[in-house]
């Protein structure tokens, strides 16, 4: 399970867990398009149904899907930093959030017989609401690339 803190000010989530998986086969799982779609996403809650992926420094990146109502969404933004299979760096900004703009650090390190993964999204500014969902958000997204990196569940086999 994953453990989530969002520091006082609620500019900053940090989210830890491990993956018995080698860092290699994480940063796949986080970076490859074919394999987003597998498990970014919840029945009854939303289903991703695009992801592109420039995964460079200064590529570009996009998400779409749709939630459970039917409403579209989408998420955008830019690889600041790419050092694979240890480190991804890229700008957030989602539809749901109107023009904020957040950063997403995630690290990568041996750890035992997997990986212990980092999570840092930062650029809340204060904005606890976007800074609490978004903290939830994390838990469920390396709830879900756990179960896909160990186990082979998607989004359609996930119970």
């Amino acid at each position: 399970m994953a453990t989530i803190a969002i520091t006082p000010d609620q500019d900053l989530i940090s989210c830890e867990m491990f993956i018995a998986a080698p860092p290699d086969r994480v940063f796949q799982a986080i970076t490859d398009p074919r394999q987003l779609l597998q498990w970014w996403g919840q029945k009854e809650m939303y289903r991703t149904t695009k992801f592109e992926t420039d995964v460079r420094a200064h590529g570009k990146w996009m998400s779409a899907g749709v939630g459970v109502s039917g409403d579209n969404f989408q998420v955008t933004g830019e690889y600041l930093e790419v050092d694979p299979p240890r480190l991804l760096v890229y700008t957030w900004c989602a539809s749901w959030t109107g023009d904020l703009t957040t950063t997403v650090r995630w690290e990568l390190a041996p750890h035992a017989e997997g990986t212990q993964v980092k999570v840092r999204h930062s650029g809340f500014a204060g904005n606890a609401d976007a800074a609490k969902a978004h903290g939830q958000g994390w838990e469920r997204v390396l709830s879900w690339v756990q179960a896909f990196v160990e186990k082979g569940q998607t989004v359609d086999t996930r119970g």
